[in-house]
């Protein structure tokens, strides 16, 4: 990351923020089981056909979902499988510090 220039920084800060909210990483999670129609998505992140593909549309600007248009269904797939490991290694990290921090609060409390 240290040689990379303002512009690919920017980018690389662009690629965090679409995995910054919630829906986002929900979509992205049931698409690790395979593609969805947009219909599919809403009905599983429980939000509306409007909000999601809004969603979608974000993350296929950064690479990170495709789409296929079949008849009158538009189907998501994940384009960049990489995502969830580096989603796995940000959850590992903070799984980390939320036990180190019940540990501590245990240490403070006397529980445990």
């Amino acid at each position: 990351m240290k040689d990379l220039p303002p512009e690919a920084l920017g980018q690389v800060a662009a690629y965090f923020q679409a995995l910054s909210e919630p829906t986002r990483l929900r979509i992205l999670n049931i698409l690790h089981d395979g593609e969805r129609s947009v219909g599919e998505l809403a009905q599983l992140c429980n939000c509306t056909a409007a909000n999601i593909s809004r969603h979608l549309a974000t993350l296929a600007k950064h690479g990170l979902v495709t789409r296929e248009g079949r008849g009158t269904s538009v189907y998501y797939r994940i384009a960049d499988e990489s995502v969830y490991a580096l989603c796995d290694l940000v959850c590992g990290s903070i799984a980390q510090q939320l036990e180190r921090s019940a540990q501590r609060h245990a240490m403070f409390t006397g529980a445990g």
